[in-house]
């Protein structure tokens, strides 16, 4: 597939038959490719559209053919090519009638943001950054191919694909609030370790507790700005607070089980007649056996991956309690929340006019419920669902809470960050590691990386602005601005 991360427009993409019906809102409608069977929707701010690319609205088209998919094929203000479906696009397909599809999902199954607060403020880590963020790199192993000192039996594995985080507390690595500030509690019901193979398990069974590589990260933050008082004290946030994020997924063991699966479903694609505009829309109907098997893996992979980053935030408190000399109930370091943005989740969701059970497929976006709903925390129920939005390295991260309007518009969910316009091959061309690590260094930001290259493919000029991607959800009432968080260090996969 052609991507166009390279090109940098600076006057917008020529797409023609895409229509503007409202400031953010671009519509792709049912006769821009044929056999759609809703139209495509895409939500951009002006600067935002100057980056879209064609490829991009081409795949929200062809999503839009899957059998059952219900109101819209959409993507967020930071989509992008991606494989089969856009990165940054959301579909929901009933539960009887329509399908599932890997190309949905993504291979980096549930990746996702963790953050966790403290009661330490900016000033005092002055002077620390630094020998806080190289015993973070010495304990969070990181990079392609990294292994962690835990190697799970295969017993602890197949307990790690049915019961997600609540393993790993159960096992000392957390407390159980981990749990109740956590998308379902870590855990996705349902996860099958018959539909693991065996190649899925030997990759993830010595990965538990590793950042992984590419846009993979752990950064120290502060809150720089409140938008949202009421919110923010809900969330414990405060201005000048030391936070720190956590971004990852399912390591080898998802990205195998994609692997695996994409092989049955495209046998199925022809088993069941299904005729798709692109192979890698691989799917079959979502009450299959091969659709409901592919479901179950991806569930394991997800529940591991929620594992991973609750081991991970247990050795990142390790870390700051040796550091600072403090126990974690003194630093106060607690889960605000955690999010998955590459997932497949069965949801009740209102369509026309009525109750109605849907997979909806959030490929890199994130989950954004609204006050008052039942799947929400019972200490932000008043406010809503934190979203986590990560910033691209060296900017700013946005703590939202998701609002009620996202339920009509985008089947409860929003943007997942801030979305590349370059390609990891094009960004090594165009920067260099040392030079974007000594420029950030100058902005009093520090960044440890298992190679330069890794910083110059995620080099802030590759991606989006996360305050523009902010502004469109916030403005379309889908997630509202709570806190911005700036970066003081990184470290990188």
């Amino acid at each position: 597939m052609k991507r166009g991360f390279d090109r940098m427009d600076t006057e917008g993409p020529e797409i023609e038959g895409l229509e503007r019906i409202d400031d953010d809102i671009w519509q792709v409608p049912m006769g821009y490719k044929p056999g759609m069977r809703v139209p495509g929707r895409i939500y951009l701010s002006d600067k935002l559209f100057t980056n879209l690319e064609k490829e991009a609205v081409d795949q929200v088209a062809n999503v839009a053919t899957l059998p059952g998919i219900q109101k819209f094929s959409m993507a967020m203000p930071d989509a992008h090519v991606g494989y089969g479906f856009p990165i940054g696009g959301v579909a929901a397909f009933d539960a009887e009638e329509g399908v599932i599809s890997p190309g949905g999902v993504g291979f980096d199954i549930n990746c996702g943001v963790r953050l966790i607060r403290s009661n330490l403020v900016k000033s005092d880590v002055d002077g620390k950054i630094n020998a806080l963020l190289d015993s973070l790199f010495k304990a969070v192993p990181s990079g392609v191919g990294s292994k962690s000192r835990i190697r799970a039996s295969e017993s602890e594995l197949e307990a790690i694909f049915t019961q997600g985080s609540r393993w790993a507390v159960e096992q000392g690595y957390g407390v159980e609030a981990d749990l109740t500030h956590c998308e379902g509690e870590g855990c996705i019901e349902g996860g099958d370790p018959a539909q693991v193979s065996a190649k899925a398990r030997k990759r993830g069974r010595p990965q538990l507790g590793t950042l992984g590589s590419g846009n993979h990260f752990l950064e120290l933050q502060y809150v720089d700005e409140i938008y949202d008082p009421v919110a923010a004290e809900a969330f414990n946030l405060k201005q000048g607070q030391l936070t720190f994020m956590i971004h990852c997924g399912s390591r080898g063991a998802g990205h195998q089980v994609c692997t695996d699966h994409l092989r049955n479903l495209t046998r199925a694609v022809e088993k069941y007649k299904i005729n798709l505009p692109d192979k890698q829309l691989a799917c079959a109907p979502a009450q299959s056996e091969e659709a409901q098997a592919y479901f179950c893996a991806m569930a394991s992979a997800a529940n591991y991956a929620w594992t991973n980053r609750q081991i991970i935030m247990h050795h990142c408190r390790e870390v700051f309690e040796q550091q600072m000399n403090m126990d974690a109930d003194e630093l106060g370091l607690n889960l605000v929340y955690d999010v998955a943005h590459n997932v497949a989740k069965l949801e009740e969701h209102d369509v026309d006019g009525g109750k109605k059970q849907v997979y909806v497929h959030r490929k890199g976006a994130t989950r954004a419920f609204p006050a008052g709903h039942p799947d929400v925390p019972q200490a932000y129920r008043d406010v809503g669902q934190p979203v986590l939005i990560p910033g691209s390295m060296g900017t700013p991260s946005y703590v939202l809470c998701g609002k009620q309007a996202a339920m009509d518009v985008s089947f409860g969910s929003a943007c997942h960050g801030a979305g590349r316009v370059m390609s990891r091959s094009g960004a090594k061309r165009t920067f260099r590691g040392e030079e974007i690590q000594k420029d950030l260094s100058g902005q009093g930001i520090s960044v440890r990386a298992a190679h330069p290259s890794v910083i110059a493919e995620e080099a802030p000029g590759v991606y989006k602005s996360s305050s523009e991607v902010v502004d469109v959800v916030d403005r379309l009432g889908i997630a509202g601005k709570v806190a911005k968080l700036m970066p003081l260090g990184v470290v990188k996969g």
